[in-house]
């Protein structure tokens, strides 16, 4: 008698009513490719999340951004902070921007807390003293009113611009603009108000600022050291590759400005924040991938747990498998059988996971534990993944059942 090929939709109906018939052994067989699943969509949306996280923060901080700060001074064996050794100046800066190629901007900072009032309210908030360059390199762009101009830095003007934080502090739903407040005492005048950032990857809100121009800071509000002193100089490289190629460069420059001899150290700093926020990045990826692995472990688990159960199954139904043959059957009708009850019980298995992982990730955002970020191809490949795992473990079950003698399965009892 000619044996014909089942078709595949038969196969599918069969394992269908194969998967029905155990209810509850198929949900406990789908369990481990259930957390498999989600636990990777979570593990790799939380991860995910910290990487956008990071490159916000970058955004944030503008692009390739380098620091240079005043040195670390010594005392009796004591040893300052940053800055404790007041040695750069706005025309260190200047030099920079203008010498060396690879750098597009220098800007210069001088800041620190202050109490600031405008008529019967007040606020504690950082002072920054700059020029139009620091919002150049920022990218942070005025909402309304104004940026400094050149007379204002000229002639150490008495006006300042808000962040949305002390303007929603101070004037509420008050125009800021032409009003004054006062810094310690001396007036200024309110001439732009800068767009809202929000919070920075430290959680230090960005809005909460207010800026006056770097000449007014030297000369009228804070007190300096020497003439031109600032705290930092913040640089913008032409490229993220110049950050790293220029540090020699602005070492070298540096040190011949601030006639410093061949035994003696630097007294400035330098902070590359490209690869700073580059290294914190390459470290996520790498917990990604850890996260996403340790979450695969589950789904190898199910798989182990399919070919169990699909074993048990085939000993279970060797009868049911001795009549198919007997009847037209061939080896690989049977293997496709079994195989496609495992493949099915994995995609349930993966679908369900999915949905769980999706709501997981969303719970997790939400309750504002850590940051999560889920991709379209996040969700795809451990789903993808669980289809393999059926494939992979189900096809020794189905071998197995493909190889039995038609005549000995009708006499299995």
């Amino acid at each position: 008698m000619k044996k014909h090929s089942i078709d595949i939709s038969v196969i599918f109906n069969i394992a269908i009513r194969a998967i029905k018939a155990n209810k509850m052994r198929s949900i406990l067989t789908s369990l481990g490719i259930i957390i498999g699943v989600a636990a990777v969509i979570v593990m790799l949306a939380i991860g995910n999340g910290a990487q956008k996280s990071i490159q916000n923060e970058m955004k944030s901080m503008g692009a390739n951004i380098m620091m240079i700060r005043s040195g670390v001074a010594t005392s009796g064996g004591v040893r300052g902070g940053f800055g404790s050794q007041p040695t750069m100046k706005l025309s260190d800066g200047n030099a920079i921007e203008e010498k060396i190629s690879k750098i597009k901007s220098a800007a210069p900072v001088l800041s620190e807390g202050a109490q600031i009032i405008y008529a019967n309210t007040n606020w504690s908030t950082n002072i920054t003293g700059t020029d139009n360059r620091y919002f150049e390199i920022k990218e942070w762009a005025i909402d309304y009113g104004r940026s400094f101009v050149e007379t204002d830095v000229k002639n150490a003007t008495k006006v300042a611009i808000l962040g949305q934080t002390v303007v929603n502090e101070l004037f509420g739903d008050v125009d800021p603009l032409n009003r004054t407040i006062r810094i310690k005492g001396v007036p200024f005048v309110v001439i732009g108000v800068l767009e809202k950032r929000g919070e920075n990857g430290m959680g230090q809100d960005q809005d909460d600022a207010v800026f006056i121009p770097i000449s007014t800071a030297q000369k009228k509000l804070m007190g300096v050291s020497f003439p031109d002193q600032v705290h930092m100089v913040m640089l913008q490289a032409i490229d993220s590759q110049s950050t790293y190629t220029s540090q020699d460069e602005i070492r070298a420059l540096l040190r011949q400005r601030h006639n410093l001899g061949a035994n003696k150290d630097d007294d400035f700093i330098i902070m590359n924040l490209t690869q700073m926020m580059e290294m914190m990045e390459n470290s996520t990826k790498i917990m990604t991938i850890l996260l996403g692995s340790i979450a695969s472990i589950s789904l190898l688990v199910g798989g182990i747990g399919i070919m169990n159960i699909m074993l048990v199954s085939v000993t279970e139904r060797t009868r049911e498998i001795g009549i198919r043959m007997a009847i037209g059957a061939r080896s690989w009708d049977i293997r496709r059988q079994f195989l496609m009850e495992s493949l099915v019980l994995s995609f349930i298995g993966g679908l369900i996971g999915v949905i769980i992982g999706i709501i997981g990730s969303f719970i997790i955002s939400a309750s504002g534990a850590m940051t999560t970020e889920l991709s379209l191809f996040y969700v795809i490949l451990p789903f993808s993944f669980s289809g393999l795992v059926g494939l992979f473990f189900g096809y020794f079950p189905a071998y197995k059942a493909s190889l039995l003698n038609p005549i000995n399965a009708l006499r299995y009892e």
